[in-house]
């Protein structure tokens, strides 16, 4: 051993030695299962509230508010009255991102079909989306509170629009932990020109222990930056090191009953254990040519389509909760048009996210795989004033969609009006889907709480209902 295990350093050595020390393992704080010595890592297998019926989530967001009226919602008045100013009923209270209130109407240029035996709208854009729309559960009266990106990625996931809540991934595995001894029970994977806005307070674990938090993987290369030991530092020297690391900070758990010490000793010892798996799971070449070719996915390269892939390789190993970020559909008009750039987004997502479904399916993990995707809002049935055409933030309705984990399949809920203003029926506020989301894993979301600065918090803060009809 490095160090003799009864050996209590005081803090100022304590110091000096993480930070000569830290070197050879990833300092993140990364979620596990980790029970030795008597201590109890911060994540572990819990008993939900209530049978679950999904085990895990996969969540494609797709950063920027895809356009509903191009993509999912068919509207043939709009299309009829395109070029002519809004009625005033319409435009009352309303709130937009850049409008200035002279914009007029838009109608798409694009194609709607009816598909599958369900017989739902879908544009010509998601031609591979036809294949599934007999698996996927419609939700078309979305709503939402906030109209600015950042804050709405982060509303959208941790029911709150200002940074330092925890994400629905952290509230997770809080509530029911990993089903992984060997990765992070939340995992993140980007893809896309950039991160999106809002940064890592979209996978924070905010006042939840850090064990918590989503740990972002990079699409090639090595999955997470300084996991691997230098050059030289053999295997059992690791262990030797790891060891040392966990019961120095056991014997000072025991003192000082931090709990931030359980989340060091989790993360070290989650450390070491991806040195080892982290490889075989990246090695999406091991795959069989069929599995690469449904998905287009192609190693080596960082894409939307392998992190599909690898979200599904992820979930078989007992990764309770993967979020996938594509960036950049944000279609105001000008370079970022409905004509050119939304198609190339479109094209860069279709495939795989139908290519997921239809794996998960094949393998027999659909039934308690919930997939969800969409993004942080929609965009309006008005044109901005730019060339080529595009639309604004809109917070009043907009489509997502579910599949799996426990939704029914071929079904939709929700409808708005002729020209895509405003929700009619079936509405899901946001906090609507975060408490279904929590239902399907066996979690009440009014009672999966984390007391903080002397209140008890949640994820939908004090509101939110199960949305029951969706539920198979």
């Amino acid at each position: 051993m490095i160090l003799q295990r009864s050996h209590i350093l005081s803090d100022t050595s304590r110091r000096e030695f993480f930070g000569e020390a830290g070197f050879s393992v990833a300092s993140i704080g990364l979620a596990s299962l980790l029970a030795e010595d008597g201590v109890k890592g911060a994540v572990s297998t819990q008993v939900p509230h209530f049978k679950p019926r999904a085990r895990a989530v996969i969540y494609l967001f797709m950063a920027g508010g895809p356009s509903q009226l191009e993509l999912f919602d068919d509207k043939p008045k709009l299309t009829e009255l395109s070029g002519q100013r809004p009625p005033e009923s319409f435009m009352k209270d309303r709130r937009f991102a850049f409008l200035k209130g002279t914009e007029k109407l838009l109608g798409s240029r694009h194609r709607f079909n009816r598909c599958g035996e369900s017989d739902v709208v879908l544009s010509n854009l998601l031609p591979c989306h036809r294949k599934i729309a007999d698996d996927v559960c419609w939700l078309r009266g979305m709503t939402t509170d906030v109209f600015n990106h950042g804050p709405a990625k982060i509303f959208m996931q941790t029911g709150s629009p200002q940074p330092g809540r925890p994400s629905m991934g952290s509230w997770v595995t809080y509530g029911i932990g990993s089903e992984s001894q060997n990765l992070p029970g939340f995992v993140v994977l980007p893809s896309g020109p950039r991160g999106p806005r809002g940064g890592s307070a979209l996978w924070s674990s905010g006042f939840l222990p850090t064990s918590h938090q989503g740990v972002p993987f990079r699409g090639k290369g090595d999955p997470i930056l300084n996991l691997q030991s230098p050059r030289g530092f053999t295997q059992e020297a690791q262990r030797e090191f790891t060891d040392a690391v966990r019961d120095l900070n056991t014997a000072r758990y025991k003192v000082v009953g931090d709990a931030e010490i359980q989340t060091r000793i989790s993360a070290y010892e989650m450390a070491y254990r991806m040195q080892m798996s982290a490889p075989e799971l990246m090695d999406i070449e091991s795959e069989p040519k069929h599995i690469l070719d449904l998905y287009g996915a192609e190693p080596g390269k960082a894409s939307f389509a392998n992190n599909a892939l690898l979200a599904r390789r992820l979930v078989q190993r007992g990764v309770r909760f993967v979020q996938l970020y594509h960036t950049n559909w944000d279609q105001h008009g000008g370079p970022q048009s409905l004509d050119g750039e939304l198609p190339r987004r479109c094209k860069e997502i279709d495939q795989a996210s139908a290519a997921l479904i239809s794996d998960l399916k094949q393998q027999g993990m659909l039934d308690d795989v919930l997939v969800i995707w969409g993004g942080e809002f929609g965009r309006t049935p008005m044109g901005e004033d730019r060339k080529p055409a595009g639309r604004d933030h809109h917070i009043d309705a907009f489509t997502m969609w579910l599949a799996g984990g426990g939704v029914k399949s071929g079904f939709s809920v929700g409808k708005t009006d002729e020209l895509g203003f405003s929700v009619t029926e079936g509405k899901v506020h946001v906090h609507d889907l975060q408490a279904t989301v929590l239902h399907l894993l066996g979690l009440d979301h009014t009672k999966l709480t984390y007391r903080s600065q002397g209140r008890d918090f949640r994820l939908t803060d004090v509101h939110g209902r199960v949305v029951e009809e969706i539920i198979a």
